[in-house]
């Protein structure tokens, strides 16, 4: 349960920037959702998690239009 309501967790996309952009861009439940729940493998630690996070800032959202 989230906020009172019942979670839902779908697939799982892990990919380069470009092809994680557009299996995204492809799905109907992520243009429908209004909130996207990202999971960061934190036994990589912080220095891979901020690149991480920095690319599907700076490559993924721009591509799918989100701000």
């Amino acid at each position: 349960m989230l906020e009172g309501g019942r979670a839902t967790f779908g697939k799982t996309y892990a990919a380069e920037p470009d092809e994680l952009a557009r299996q995204l861009a492809e799905d109907e439940a992520v243009a429908e959702a209004d909130t996207l729940l990202l999971t960061v493998p934190n036994q990589l630690g912080v220095d891979y998690n901020a690149h991480l996070l920095r690319s599907l800032v700076r490559d993924v959202a721009p591509a799918l239009g989100w701000r």
